[in-house]
């Protein structure tokens, strides 16, 4: 395993108090980390899924990729003990009366498949709830698995695992955040507690790296989708939801799984910029207002540019939009660029943006080149 630099954030370590009573949340450890600007590679709208852990006595490993932030009912008790939303394995033993300590050694594990491929820019492991039972310490390792391994051929020895954070000593009922500094595209995490205990939630900050030979096969795909390389610039507004909820997989399925504005009092607009998987020609649009009724957007624009000093051209002018509708445009003729901008009128908001195209041979270069560098 190669050891990596890690930047300083705020730290967290200790037991939190125990429980007393009102919001659990009230006394929770927190931070902002820079990273979270990026999306989460391990969110489970994307595919991500947790395929194996050794051991989940107390609490199911599938909870650690909830998109809910985790729940605490002091009164909940099951057959094996108290219920935690979260991961959480049974207490370590040592081998004898003489040694009942578990060795320097011992630990427990979980392997994640991450929901797209990508550059790991982030890590946060949150112990919320787990004031007293939570690991002494994490680690996590991260590979760059082709295909779809199962947990045994990820646990075999050929496979290279690289640390992207190294052992650290972690605190109870706190969001312990970690700056990840490792340029290669990694499929898979291994996320290791020592020796043992509960995390609650775990998100996994990064850019998507798309494998190249797969888009070129599919053609034409949507140049903009998170999975397939797209993501957010930025936006003119986050009041109610984040704007990378626009270029998730699939159709929003409740309103908060949009992008929606706060209420303008002046005579301004809205608007969200993106940047493309990488240089590409854009032939069509779809802008869905699903389960926005009373708020969508009233009307919308989309403009397109070839590099970042490249002039604004509008490939679709103002349109007139419908609540809770997918509406859908044919370009006159393809658009070549790099990055793209939606613009809504007055606010209020839209739930997914498609832009239908293909990769230049400029593009597509460049994406393969990139795969390449990073270990793809």
């Amino acid at each position: 395993m190669t050891a990596q630099h890690q930047s300083p954030l705020a730290r967290f370590t200790g037991d939190a108090n125990p429980y007393g009573g009102g919001d659990p949340y009230a006394d929770h450890r927190s931070a902002d980390f820079p990273f979270t600007q990026y999306a989460n590679l391990a969110d489970r709208q994307l595919g991500a899924g947790v395929i194996a852990a050794n051991d989940e006595f107390f609490a199911q490993r599938e909870n650690l990729l909830l998109p809910e932030r985790a729940e605490f009912d002091p009164e909940r008790f099951g057959h094996k003990g108290k219920i935690m939303d979260g991961w959480e394995t049974r207490r370590r033993r040592g081998a004898s009366a003489e040694h009942p300590w578990p060795t320097a050694d011992d630990h427990d594990w979980a392997l994640v498949r991450l929901g797209a491929p990508g550059v790991v820019r982030g890590i946060v492991i949150d112990t919320a709830h787990f004031r007293g039972n939570y690991p002494q310490a994490v680690s996590v390792e991260g590979a760059s698995v082709p295909g779809s391994p199962s947990p045994e051929e990820l646990l075999a020895d050929d496979v290279k695992w690289t640390t992207l954070v190294p052992r650290t000593a972690v605190g109870g009922h706190a969001a312990n955040g970690f700056a990840v500094d490792v340029e290669q595209r990694i499929t898979h995490l291994r996320v290791n507690q020592h020796p043992d205990g509960g995390i609650a939630r775990l998100r996994v900050y990064g850019e998507v790296v798309p494998d190249p030979q797969w888009l070129s096969v599919l053609g034409t795909f949507d140049v903009v989708a998170l999975e397939n390389g797209g993501k957010v610039e930025d936006a003119s507004n986050l009041f109610y939801s984040p704007a990378t909820n626009t270029i998730q997989p699939g159709r929003s399925r409740k309103m908060d799984d949009g992008w929606e504005t706060r209420r303008r009092r002046d005579q301004g607009h809205d608007w969200i910029r993106y940047q493309l998987v990488a240089r590409s020609e854009i032939r069509a649009i779809e802008i869905d207002t699903a389960y926005l009724k009373g708020n969508s957007a009233g009307w919308a624009s989309v403009s397109v540019r070839d590099g970042v000093d490249g002039e604004w051209v509008e490939v679709l002018p103002r349109t007139r939009l419908q609540p809770d509708t997918n509406h859908r445009f044919v370009l006159a003729g393809p658009s070549v660029g790099t990055h793209a901008r939606v613009d809504i009128f007055p606010d209020g908001g839209i739930s997914r943006l498609r832009l239908f195209g293909s990769l230049t041979e400029e593009g597509a270069a460049r994406l393969a080149a990139r795969h390449q560098e990073l270990g793809g």
